[in-house]
This record gives C-alpha cells, sequence and structure tokens, in this order.
C-alpha cells in the first residue's frame, strides 16, 4: 500500500543557523587554542554563549520543533525509541525523535557550561572579571578543571550524535543531516506542518542573548 507524500518545513532557519554556526565555532574555538591565539579563542567562547543562550530562549518562544516542550519525551518513551532503533520503518518525525530531544538538550548544557566557565578562566587569567579577585583559588582551579572536563564530554557528546546520524542513514534510511541544511523534509501527508515562529522574534532573543553574554563577560 503506497503512502502519499508531501514536502514539510520542519527546521526554521534560526535553528538551522544555530546549528551550523555551532559547529563552525567550536571548531574554530580548539584551532585557536590549538594555535595559542587566545583572544580569537575568547571571542569564540563568546559566541558560542550567546547563541546557546539564544538556543535556550528559542526553546521556550520559538518554533514548534524547536520548543522543548515538544521535543523533550519521558526516558521511558525515550528508552522505547532507543530499543527500536534498528528497525527500519517510514520517517514520520517532524522534529527530534524521542531519544534526539535528550541529546540536543545535553549539547546546548554542556555547551553552556563549557561557555561559562570558559568566560571564568579567561578573565582569571586577565584578571579583569570582578569574581577574580572573590574565587578562593581552590574555587578558581575547580572551575577550570571543570572547563576541562566539559571540553571532554562535549567531544564525546558530539562524537556520539554524529554516529546517531549515521545510524540512521545505514539502518533506517532516514537523512537526518539534509533537512537541517534545506530546512524541508519528505513525510506522510497526514503529518502535520509544525507552526515556524517569525525571524523578528528571534532576532529579539538572539539581541538579548548578546546583551546577557556582554554582561556575564563583565561580570565574571
Amino acid at each position: 500500500m503506497s503512502v502519499s507524500l508531501r514536502k514539510v518545513r520542519v527546521w526554521d532557519a534560526p535553528t538551522r543557523v544555530f546549528h551550523w554556526a555551532v559547529v563552525i565555532l567550536v571548531i574554530a574555538a580548539y584551532v585557536t587554542w590549538r594555535l595559542n591565539w587566545m583572544d580569537w579563542h575568547t571571542r569564540c567562547g563568546y559566541a558560542v554563549l550567546a547563541l546557546a543562550l539564544f538556543r535556550v530562549l528559542w526553546g521556550f518562544f520559538g518554533s514548534d520543533t524547536a520548543r522543548f516542550a515538544c521535543f523533550l519525551a519521558s526516558p521511558r518513551e525515550a528508552a522505547r525509541h532507543l530499543s527500536q532503533a534498528l528497525r527500519r520503518v517510514p520517517d514520520r518525525q517532524a522534529g527530534h525523535n524521542a531519544a534526539g530531544g535528550w541529546m540536543v538538550l545535553l549539547l546546548v548544557l554542556l555547551l553552556l557550561g563549557e561557555t561559562l566557565s570558559g568566560l571564568y578562566v579567561a578573565n582569571d587569567v586577565a584578571d579583569q572579571g570582578p569574581l577574580t579577585e572573590l574565587m578562593p583559588a581552590s574555587i578558581a582551579n575547580a572551575i577550570t578543571a571543570i572547563h576541562w572536563i566539559l571540553w571532554d564530554a562535549l567531544l564525546a557528546a558530539v562524537a556520539l550524535h554524529l554516529l546517531a546520524i549515521l545510524l540512521y542513514a545505514a539502518a533506517k534510511g532516514h537523512n537526518l543531516l539534509r533537512p537541517m541544511i534545506t530546512g524541508w523534509k519528505v513525510l506522510p501527508t497526514d503529518v502535520p506542518q509544525p507552526h515556524m515562529a517569525s525571524l523578528v522574534r528571534a532576532a529579539i532573543l538572539l539581541a538579548s542573548s548578546a546583551l546577557l553574554t556582554a554582561a556575564l563577560a563583565r561580570f565574571m
């Protein structure tokens, strides 16, 4: 029995720009660290923090497929989804699946932790943040250690994320990469079109995130 299909817009431009901008900036942060270009490394960190804060806000006020309430399933449902990860079934998912939603949340939290700890480390080295003089040496050292631990955790999460994309392509025949580039996906006609939030709202939230990042950089 054939199933009628249609193109559905599943990812808005802000979500896609966030995704690829973070990919580029994380790579740039690593390269600038390896080359000891610490001023540029810090700037990359500022940009990633602003984007991560934006993603949190977009998770509450953005498009349907970007909202946490729409894609964060229960742990039991996520586990059930993973148990069927190798089953070759038609793709009916407009946004993140039950397991992928938790991976998105984990990645955003790791980005926040890594960049916030990095702000303090950068200011501690430059001796310019208000918390630099107030923070005991033991806590300052702990924050520096956390910064490295979170970096390793972020790399592990990214590797798992990439592995899942390859697994879905090979085992299930689902292309998760193309929709994050184009914004569109071919789905059965009975899958509803998600509501997309306006670009004006995205611009306001991004500007707010940038201002908050500037304030945190000055304070920490």
